[in-house]
């Protein structure tokens, strides 16, 4: 079965960092672009940041640019979002979702298939 686990959420004050993991199971990562997303009660889920299958290229949404950064260890089947300067409106759910791909990777909620169950970050001082 097919299966994507976020973790490394939690509590953090204004300013620092965390870093979430989204570990596979029941698949082999290589083959697939990878996303990370949030969505707050009531509101849409936005992409924040991908990663293709090689880890060659990686796309980001304006506001995290400089602050969030995707990665993967495919030895791990895992994929990484540091996240850093943390600010109280990037206080979301976080969900990672994969889709098989060789090309260029997107920011669109609409381009995965499989999706993990969120992980909750919270911004507060």
């Amino acid at each position: 079965q097919l299966q994507l686990v976020e973790s490394g959420g939690g509590l953090v004050q204004p300013g620092g960092s965390l870093r979430l993991s989204c570990a596979a199971s029941g698949f082999i990562l290589d083959y697939y672009n990878v996303g990370w997303f949030r969505q707050a009660p009531g509101k849409e889920r936005e992409g924040v940041a991908c990663i293709t299958s090689s880890g060659g290229s990686t796309n980001y949404v304006d506001s995290v640019k400089g602050r969030f950064t995707i990665s993967r260890d495919n030895a791990k089947n895992t994929v990484y979002l540091q996240m850093n300067s943390l600010k109280p409106e990037d206080t979301d759910v976080y969900y990672c979702a994969a889709v098989p791909s060789v090309f260029m990777c997107d920011t669109s909620k609409y381009e995965y298939d499989y999706w993990g169950q969120g992980t909750q970050v919270t911004v507060s001082s």
